[in-house]
């Protein structure tokens, strides 16, 4: 679970770093009254990116405490957890190259880690 914030924060790093390139240190320390360019399309993939993790890790992260605190950790879990992990750090440099298909298929594989951790959590009662 520690690793997997520990992307989130990188993506949120990845994706202010190109933008702040964008814009200027100027605009984004200021105000940002005025509109600001539209963001690249690499900058637009890692912000999207970065939502769509952001769409998963409050279910993961619920499901990951929901499984320690009843008391369902064990290989399942564990190999769950990794599978998540991986695949969002797979799908980072996926999405931000514009590759299709094999990002959807990468994503699938990180629901595919949070169901086992939801399996070992409901199978445990």
């Amino acid at each position: 679970m520690g690793w997997t914030l520990v992307l989130a924060i990188v993506q949120i790093f990845l994706h202010s770093t190109l933008r702040t390139k964008e814009t200027g240190a100027a605009y984004n320390a200021g105000a940002r009254d005025g509109g600001a360019p539209p963001p690249g399309k690499v900058t637009a993939r890692l912000e999207r990116a970065k939502q769509n993790l952001f769409e998963t890790l409050p279910l993961f992260a619920a499901a990951v405490l929901a499984a320690h605190v009843g008391g369902a950790e064990g290989t399942l879990t564990l190999w769950g957890c990794w599978l998540y992990l991986v695949a969002r750090i797979v799908y980072v440099p996926l999405y931000a190259l514009g590759i299709p298909y094999v990002r959807s298929l990468v994503w699938l594989v990180s629901l595919a880690g949070l169901v086992m951790v939801l399996y070992a959590l409901l199978s445990n009662y």
